[in-house]
């Protein structure tokens, strides 16, 4: 079996893949009780040649593995690579490009919303793919020869995929609809985890100036806690008790030890000090200087029947065009188009809006109608823009 475990091995291997044009890339890891998600296997495979990488083999160093990612000759291939894409940034300090992700590139292909590996694979080569080693636990060694069975099936197939995808975008003319989704995967921004911008995350709704202080605090302490200690934020402090914090705003030990979502005994704890502290700073901060507190954005009627028309226009957009509805738009999307025009939306930009957005803004204005002609829903222009449209002429089915 192809398991690499030295230093050498994979130096030799690196430098062989960085002669073809792409490698698929797939990574094994664990994160239930750590930050930082702990790399356990790299799988690697190019047009002839597929590896298995034991990164916790004794004294290996990754550094070749690396340089192949930072290599902007070579298409680096995943499956939903965003965690695996993470792990490199975390671990190298620097993000794989270029890359192409076969999940965004079956939902621009129709494949539908977020296409499981399993199905992709199956879908287009005809493969089952053995699941029995997927949950196994890959930091115990050695690993087994199931494992690595496994392992390497994993891109063996994913470079197949990838060959099939890219021929039909080619053929379709979208190649360029998954290079635009590929500048978000490849963006610094979309990995960074500063605590200062914890409070992001949290989908506790705050009303007022003070309680947004403090919750932007706490949260913003929970996640140094956090990464410091390379624990879960789950294991420092629960995201509903960051937001029972910032509504209470408790400065004493005996107003904290009266929150029930805390444990007995914590406001004597140094978390329990440090909190208090943490909260003195949020109450302290200039109410001028905090972001502004997103209103609730419930559609008005009138807004929300538009947002349904909408949802039609999308979802015979999707089908007529063969392109899952997620990757066009999402709800939230068409709650921000219904009330403003100019909204800054993905739907609004690129192929999206030449697809979908344009026609949107017309349906909204009343310049465009949705019909039912034999059964399906159409598109038509309103009489002084000359019959119907386009995207009312019959679906063209997808290719095959």
């Amino acid at each position: 079996m192809n398991l690499i475990s030295t230093t050498r091995d994979l130096a030799d291997v690196c430098a062989r893949l960085a002669t073809h044009p792409f490698v698929a890339v797939d990574t094994e890891f664990l994160r239930e009780t750590t930050f930082w998600p702990k790399l356990c296997v790299v799988q690697l495979a190019g047009p002839d040649e597929a590896v298995v990488v034991d990164t916790l083999a004794d004294g290996i160093d990754l550094s070749s593995f690396f340089e192949l990612m930072a290599n902007e000759s070579i298409v680096k291939v995943f499956h939903a690579g965003r965690q695996d894409i993470e792990i490199i940034w975390h671990r190298a300090k620097m993000i794989p490009h270029p890359v192409f992700d076969t999940q965004i590139a079956a939902m621009v292909l129709g494949h539908g919303d977020s296409v499981s590996y399993d199905q992709l694979v199956q879908r287009l080569t005809g493969h089952v793919i053995d699941k029995s080693s997927r949950f196994t636990d890959w930091s115990r060694r050695p690993l087994s020869p199931a494992q690595i069975t496994y392992a390497e099936a994993d891109v063996t197939h994913l470079r197949d995929v990838y060959q099939r995808l890219l021929r039909d975008l080619e053929k379709r003319g979208r190649s360029d609809w998954v290079a635009e989704e590929m500048a978000v995967l490849t963006s610094p921004d979309t990995y960074r985890q500063d605590p200062v911008d914890a409070w992001h995350r949290l989908k506790t709704r705050v009303r007022k100036p003070r309680e947004l202080g403090v919750l932007i605090e706490v949260a913003e302490w929970r996640d140094r806690e956090a990464q410091s200690r390379d624990v879960p934020r789950s294991r420092v402090m629960k995201d509903e008790v960051i937001g029972e914090i910032a509504i209470q705003q408790p400065v004493t030990p005996e107003a904290l030890g009266q929150l029930r979502s805390l444990p007995k005994g914590f406001e004597r704890s140094a978390w329990g000090l440090a909190i208090l502290e943490t909260v003195k700073r949020g109450l302290a901060r200039d109410p001028k200087t905090l972001p502004r507190i997103e209103r609730d954005r419930t559609p008005s009627n009138g807004a929300q029947a538009t947002v349904e028309l909408l949802k039609v226009l999308l979802r015979m957009t999707a089908e007529r065009h063969a392109v899952a509805a997620k990757v066009i738009a999402t709800v939230d999307d068409l709650e921000h188009i219904a009330s403003d025009d100019e909204a800054d939306v993905a739907a609004l930009r690129g192929w999206r809006r030449e697809l979908f957005g344009d026609k949107a803004l017309a349906l909204k204005h009343g310049r465009l109608a949705l019909a039912i002609d034999r059964g399906r829903v159409v598109t038509v222009d309103k009489p002084d823009n000359g019959g119907a449209s386009e995207a009312g002429s019959p679906p063209t089915p997808a290719d095959p």
